[in-house]
């Protein structure tokens, strides 16, 4: 039994923090509405790498002979949580208010559902990829299961398919679930070709408006971000294009930095740990001056 003394400090608190005064706290939503959920998400991550990657991902219940009924199965627990997650998306965070959510996010779940053939498709040349850049690969397999990069980049195909099909928010904590999870942080804005790959993959990080081409590979610690922001009369950052652009064929060494929208040609080299903040033609290789090696003895120095 709470003392009086306990009860009335409970209910100022409670008081304080159920205060939704918009000029204090706006961030919190001041309309009656449901925020997407982030286990919703979580389980539309799940059921698309099942359907994508059949017998990789899921409960276990697989059986080749039956890949079409398990494929169906998962795909329609998939449309209606989309309505869902998609619907409550719109409510919440849409610029323009959506005249009819129901039926708008049924539409894009459909168009979603209509191109997760292509997703496979873009998803399995990425696994390709990465297999045929890593001697240290046995199988496909191994490299569904295992590689966090296979997992950052379904997450960002999932998240950049949404964003295209106009989706609010939803997008950034699908890519945000697999940054936590791997390491590898790629905007869902960002376009990227196919035969992608990254090896290792710690500390990756994407920008919002790059453009990567096809067969281009990075290694762990390798940043496509920004040099610089600008600004409109209020301060405000300009969401313009900002981040690299790499075209086809293009190899980036560890932590390396590539800034501002430059691009770097096709079938060009980045060596480790270079600070690139300058367009490159194709064919170019970039390196590190080579270090001074030297043997010192009876106590000589530099």
């Amino acid at each position: 039994m709470y003392s009086k003394e306990i009860t009335d400090l409970l209910r100022k608190n409670i008081s304080l923090l159920s205060d939704k005064d918009s000029s204090k706290y706006p961030y919190i939503p001041q309309q009656d509405s449901q925020l997407p959920r982030l286990n919703s998400l979580r389980r539309i991550i799940e059921l698309v790498k099942a359907i994508v990657f059949p017998g990789y991902f899921g409960d276990g219940s697989y059986c080749s002979n039956m890949q079409e009924y398990f494929i169906g199965v998962r795909v329609e627990e998939l449309y209606g949580l989309l309505c869902e997650e998609i619907g409550f998306g719109l409510q919440s965070f849409a610029k323009d208010e959506v005249p009819d959510v129901r039926h708008q996010s049924e539409v894009i779940a459909m168009k979603f559902i209509d191109a997760l053939p292509e997703v496979k498709r873009v998803a399995c040349t990425d696994v390709k990829a990465v297999y045929d850049g890593d001697p240290a690969a046995r199988t496909y397999e191994e490299v569904i299961f295992c590689y966090p990069a296979i997992i950052a980049l379904l997450h960002y195909r999932i998240a950049h398919l949404l964003l295209v099909l106009g989706v609010p928010v939803i997008p950034r904590i699908i890519t945000e679930l697999a940054h936590s999870r791997t390491g590898i942080d790629i905007h869902p804005g960002a376009q990227i070709g196919e035969y992608f790959s990254i090896d290792h993959g710690t500390g990756v990080v994407i920008g919002e408006t790059c453009i990567i081409g096809n067969h281009v590979r990075l290694y762990q610690g390798v940043t496509l971000g920004s040099k610089s922001f600008k600004f409109d009369e209020n301060g405000n950052p300009l969401n313009i294009p900002r981040h690299p652009i790499l075209e086809d064929n293009v190899t980036v060494y560890s932590n390396s930095s590539i800034l501002g929208r430059i691009t770097i040609g096709h079938d060009s080299v980045i060596g480790g740990n270079i600070w690139q903040t300058q367009s490159l033609p194709p064919y170019s290789q970039v390196q590190q001056g080579r270090a001074v090696s030297m043997i010192l003895t009876d106590g000589a120095g530099i």
